[in-house]
């Protein structure tokens, strides 16, 4: 088995995160704009990529195995491409190298701005909730008995002093 399946499914893998980041730029300014709809469109065409990079992953890790066994290496349970990297023959390892952090890269930016969009949709609840306790009356502000509503004043008997103290 050659390495040109394992670095066309890493460019795969490229391609959907990049095209995840550019969600995710899109849900950034729908956030902004408050658009719910919009927001909405996009989580399912998310949901939809996401499944897409399991898929692949699950693919890439089969043939990460395939080529492991063929090289005759021990294979772990999960292999990862910097494991693959160390068994593979050097012309192929820079190419490899070069997949990888393309890859890291897109991942990186990609969690760099969902961390982005998680602290817009925080502020945007917080500011929301802030509206509705403005608008929203205190329970403890009209607190009346039903004689201070009549317009009487309740003038409770406290003594003064307390002999017992």
């Amino acid at each position: 088995m050659s390495i040109e399946a394992i670095l066309s499914i890493l460019d795969n893998l490229e391609k959907l995160h990049k095209s995840l980041l550019r969600i995710a730029h899109d849900k950034t300014a729908l956030i902004k704009n408050g658009d719910v709809q919009g927001i909405d469109a996009l989580l399912k065409e998310e949901q939809a990529h996401l499944a897409a990079i399991v898929q692949m992953e699950k693919e890439r890790q089969q043939k990460v195995i395939g080529y492991m066994k063929g090289q005759g290496s021990p294979v772990p349970m999960n292999p990862t491409v910097s494991e693959l990297i160390e068994v593979t023959p050097e012309p192929d390892k820079q190419r490899l190298r070069e997949a990888k952090d393309r890859l890291l890269h897109a991942i990186h930016e990609l969690k760099w701005q969902n961390d982005l969009n998680q602290k817009l949709t925080y502020q945007s609840l917080q500011f929301v909730n802030l509206s509705l306790d403005m608008v929203r009356p205190r329970p403890e502000s009209v607190n009346y008995s039903k004689n201070e509503i009549e317009g009487k004043k309740e003038v409770k008997d406290i003594p003064s002093f307390d002999s017992q103290a």
